[in-house]
C-alpha cells in the first residue's frame, strides 16, 4: 500500500522542522538566522549605515552610524537584519551587510596604555585617547593584542568596549 502525502503537510512539516530547529538555537543562545552566538561582537564595514527602529526599510532611522571599524554587539537576528548595540547603549537594527566578523573595540578610558608585551609594566608603544577604535588580533584573560594606526601592542581588557571580561580568542 502506497502513502501519500500532499505538498501542504510537506511544507508544514517542513515549517515545523525550521521553527523548532531556531527555537533550539534560541534556547542554546544562538542567533535563530545565522546560528551563531548571541551576543557576540561585530564590526562596521561600511563608512554610513541606517540604524533602524525595526528590522526592514520600511521602519524609521533613528540615527546614522559614521564611524568604519566601530565595534558593535549582535543582541538580535531577524532574516538579513541585525539588532545592534554601541558602547552607548544605543539600539537599532542593521542590515547584516553593514556589518562583518573582524573584531574591534573602542578604548572607554581617558588615556590607555598600549603595551610591548601583555604586562602592567611594559613599555608603552602609544598612549590612546578614550574611544580610539583598535582592531583586535587576539585576547586573553586580561590583555588584548591589538592595533591603531600602524602600531601594534597589548592593551589590558577592562579598558576596552567589544570584548567581554571572560572572552578570549586568537
Amino acid at each position: 500500500m502506497r502513502r501519500t502525502i500532499s505538498r501542504r503537510a510537506m511544507m508544514l512539516g517542513a515549517g515545523l522542522a525550521l521553527a523548532a530547529r531556531r527555537g533550539a538555537a534560541a534556547a542554546a543562545g544562538r542567533g535563530p538566522v545565522t546560528g551563531l552566538p548571541l551576543p557576540r561582537y561585530v564590526s562596521l564595514k561600511a563608512g554610513r549605515a541606517n540604524a533602524r527602529r525595526g528590522p526592514g526599510l520600511n521602519h524609521r532611522v533613528d540615527w546614522v552610524f559614521v564611524r568604519r571599524g566601530m565595534p558593535l554587539q549582535v543582541i538580535a537576528e531577524h532574516e538579513h537584519w541585525r539588532r545592534v548595540r554601541d558602547m552607548d547603549g544605543a539600539v537599532g537594527w542593521v542590515h547584516y551587510s553593514l556589518l562583518r566578523g573582524d573584531r574591534t573595540a573602542a578604548v572607554t578610558v581617558p588615556r590607555a596604555a598600549l603595551r610591548a608585551r601583555p604586562a602592567p609594566d611594559a613599555p608603552v608603544v602609544a598612549w590612546l585617547e578614550e574611544r580610539v577604535i583598535v582592531a583586535l588580533d587576539s585576547c586573553r584573560e586580561r590583555w588584548c593584542k591589538a592595533r591603531v594606526e600602524g602600531r601594534s601592542g597589548w592593551i589590558a581588557k577592562p579598558e576596552l568596549w567589544g570584548v567581554d571580561p571572560d572572552e578570549t580568542f586568537d
